[in-house]
């Protein structure tokens, strides 16, 4: 059987995130993992704060605190939220981790052994008033390619380029914001991606079947353009250090590896934290999901800026070690999610945060609407308004109102358990082939990880429930004909539950609310598929059942005016 491992883009330390953050990588990626864990799959999803690096240091000085104190309480408060939203990471781990420090610096070693890391001096920007070499992130300046005015000195922000901290124009200290810089020679270690671009293409082209555009299309850019050698070292105090046995000058001056050197290395180091913190008697191997491990289907997802470190940086850095490591079968890859048209910023506090996401509705209004709106091919814009319709149209209408309507209505007549009823007829017949019809759909898109189409087939099936409801109407069926009303209504209950299981990947918190309202035992959230030989009566007559409260309370158009009110309308 195939084992599933799933990593979403790890977090970055240096604050909270927003829902553009949410939506690009650790929520589809949470949606896929109960997916395959409902199908009975076995799976590992895996996630972790990005710990290294400018921006730790640089939000560990804004906050007063030491580099590892600071990271070691947003780790906490990043776990939280995350555990708030309903994530089910099998482990949230750290890229400051000893498991991670030991991994990268034997990634190193056998890249070096095998010729593809080499020192070399080069110029690098050197602060006068900071009395340091200034690293990317320090470096601020003008984008050489778009013109963008606060681009950093690795990336781009605006049109996602690469950079050398050298190639910025007009270019300042993020520390001190002082312009008086200079060009230095320093030495750095050198990863020798352009050695390794035929083997990176040979793999890319046996895995890419498959791969949404989007990160097709970014892989081939990069690979067409040409790979060039990177340094892999930086001038910090926080990092993994450069080990000292394989390199003793660079490690005497205080050479730390780059973070995207060993941030996508933590994917292993993560797994190895949750080995390492096995319970007694519970076997877990890290080395079982990534090391020499054919049955293992590797997924990544991420936003579309991490796509060329890891469909082309991750994989030379891996095939040059020539180890047999687990390398990605699938990428899914996200555009961005805009605030009104605007960009979600984490630097510049522009848009809504996961914190206070949480803090003002429940997290699976906010599951539910990001991933119906999830931005796969093109970007997405978010607004109040879209965000308000889609929660009382799609939960508190179509799934919350059926629920409540079919168990509310059949309490008053027939009591507090399912009613018996008659044989079906036609209408269960014909209810029975739609939603075995809109199960298959929605399965399709599950296992393609085709987020949207997956979410339009769920509501697909919601709004079934409410169509049997209209053509059977058991409110007038219970004056003439009793016992075909309790089967409609018997069915409907069957409906609702195999809506609590499905659901689940989406709406999980909603979904075992329904699902609580019928005393069906711990064996009913089981998958339902279509070929399952009775998916329609799953809720026996007879069987004990609740009437929850409002499942989805909507929003006002007095919560409207608050939201816009405290997070703006993008104007």
């Amino acid at each position: 059987m195939t084992r599933h491992l799933i990593t979403s883009a790890l977090p970055y330390i240096n604050g909270i995130k927003h829902l553009g953050n949410m939506v690009g990588s650790m929520l589809p990626a949470d949606m896929y993992a109960r997916y395959l864990r409902q199908r009975g799959e076995e799976v590992l999803l895996v996630c972790a704060t990005d710990e290294h690096g400018t921006p730790a240091e640089l939000a560990a000085q804004a906050a007063g605190l030491p580099v590892a104190e600071f990271c070691a309480q947003q780790h906490e408060v990043q776990r939280e939220i995350y555990e708030g939203f309903g994530l089910s990471f099998d482990v949230f781990g750290r890229s400051s981790s000893p498991q991670n420090h030991e991994l990268t610096q034997h990634v190193a070693r056998r890249l070096h052994e095998h010729g593809f890391i080499e020192e070399r001096t080069v110029s690098q920007v050197y602060s006068v008033a900071d009395g340091r070499f200034l690293p990317d992130r320090y470096i601020v300046g003008t984008c050489p390619h778009c013109g963008y005015e606060s681009a950093r000195g690795d990336q781009c922000e605006s049109c996602t380029r690469v950079l050398d901290p050298v190639d910025l124009v007009d270019a300042r200290s993020a520390v001190s914001g002082s312009t008086k810089l200079e060009v230095r020679e320093t030495t750095h270690l050198y990863l020798r991606q352009s050695a390794l671009q035929p083997e990176v293409e040979s793999w890319l082209a046996e895995r890419e079947s498959g791969w949404p555009t989007l990160a097709s299309s970014i892989a081939h850019k990069w690979l067409d353009e040409g790979l060039h050698d990177r340094a892999i070292t930086r001038d910090l105090d926080w990092g993994v250090p450069v080990p000292a046995d394989t390199w003793p000058g660079l490690a005497a001056e205080g050479k730390v590896f780059y973070v995207w050197f060993d941030a996508p290395i933590e994917y292993v180091g993560a797994t190895k934290e949750w080995s390492d913190a096995a319970p007694a008697g519970e076997d877990r191997d890290w080395r079982s999901w990534w090391y020499d491990a054919p049955d293992v289907r590797y997924t990544q997802v991420m936003a579309k800026d991490n796509v060329p470190f890891h469909t082309v940086m991750f994989p030379a850095t891996q095939l040059g070690t020539r180890e047999p490591w687990t390398t990605v079968d699938h990428v899914k890859a996200f555009s961005w999610l805009t605030y009104y048209g605007g960009k979600f910023s984490t630097s510049q506090q522009r848009g809504i945060f996961t914190d206070a996401a949480l803090e003002i509705l429940p997290a699976d209004l906010w599951r539910y609407y990001l991933l119906a709106n999830a931005p796969e091919s093109d970007d997405t814009s978010f607004t109040w308004e879209l965000f308000a319709s889609s929660v009382n149209n799609d939960l508190a209408n179509t799934l919350g109102n059926f629920v409540n309507r079919v168990l509310s209505f059949s309490a008053r007549r027939f009591g507090p358990t399912a009613p018996a009823g008659g044989t079906p007829g036609p209408a269960e017949e014909r209810l029975s082939r739609d939603v075995a019809a809109a199960l298959g759909r929605y399965e399709a898109h599950m296992d393609a990880l085709e987020v949207r189409k997956a979410a339009q087939s769920l509501r697909g099936l919601w709004s079934l429930g409410n169509a049997y409801l209209e053509t059977t109407a058991p409110w007038s069926q219970v004056k003439v004909d009793p016992d075909a009303a309790a089967l409609t209504l018997r069915t409907a209950m069957s409906l609702a539950h195999l809506c609590s299981v499905v659901s689940e990947p989406f709406v999980p918190e909603l979904s075992q609310t329904i699902r609580s309202a019928f005393d069906l035992g711990a064996d009913s959230a089981r998958w339902v598929s279509p070929e399952d030989p009775d998916f329609l009566a799953s809720v026996p007559a007879g069987t004990p059942f609740v009437v929850p409260a409002v499942l989805v309370a909507k929003i006002t158009t007095e919560d409207l005016e608050g939201f816009r009110a405290r997070f703006g309308d993008g104007s």
